[in-house]
């Protein structure tokens, strides 16, 4: 069912957690089933007690598991599972189809994003301001040479200051989903050279001069479906 852990810089708690969690994720394992005892785990993982422990915890901490005395350890129902933390969104990748995946992604932010780049416009910093004109400019160069790694790095930057200048703490979290799956994103929006310059210059310039409606509207346009490639994505 799981196959032993291999001694690396990744702690061995973290490995067991993560097969576990994509046995679960994927569907191998259904909510509401029982996982082996801790004795049969931690033989199919070549582990200690302890580090089997350690990874039932982090499994627990994230929704997916819980372990009752006389009972054992047993998925829970997938309402519980907690899709905005980073490392569980690291793991479910590679599972799901990855259109769908992205796609799902993308509808996120377009209920979030277009409100931050308002939020951004009335309240980033002088700092943040200097951070987003050396990112347009990084982006535009990229653009201009097809360099798709600089763009990528660019790009999610970009974005991220623009939720850590919304001067509200709630929509820091989601620059560090960012972080976990916009990379693939952008991979996948930019084939091609799809860049969409136009709209993200737009968004830069309204947050610049401070037009919220403006840098909303842009940021809409950006994520329209076409632009970030999604338009022959199923939506169930």
């Amino acid at each position: 069912m799981f196959i032993q852990v291999e001694d690396s810089s990744r702690r061995v708690h973290v490995q067991v957690a993560r097969q576990i969690a994509r046995k679960i994720l994927s569907g191998e394992i259904e909510p509401l089933q029982r996982l082996p005892c801790e004795m049969d785990l931690c033989e199919m993982f070549g582990v200690s007690r302890t580090a089997l422990r350690e990874s039932t915890k982090l499994l627990s901490a994230k929704g997916l598991i819980e372990s009752r005395p006389k009972v054992g350890t047993t998925v829970r129902a997938r309402a519980n599972w907690h899709f905005l933390d980073p490392q569980l969104l690291d793991w479910i990748q590679g599972l799901e189809n990855t259109e769908v995946f992205l796609s799902k992604f993308l509808g996120l932010r377009k209920a979030i994003e277009p409100e931050a780049c308002a939020l951004a416009a009335s309240y980033a910093t002088i700092e943040q301001r200097k951070q987003m004109s050396v990112l347009m400019q990084n982006m535009i160069k990229a653009a201009e040479e097809f360099d798709y790694e600089q763009w990528t790095i660019n790009d999610h930057l970009f974005h991220q200051t623009i939720y850590l200048s919304t001067d509200n703490q709630f929509y820091i979290p989601f620059g560090n989903i960012l972080t976990t799956i916009f990379k693939l994103f952008i991979d996948h929006s930019a084939e091609g050279g799809r860049f969409c310059i136009n709209e993200h210059k737009g968004i830069y310039d309204s947050i610049m001069s401070g037009d919220a409606d403006q840098a909303r509207s842009y940021c809409q346009e950006l994520l329209r479906d076409d632009n970030q490639r999604f338009s022959e994505v199923p939506t169930a």
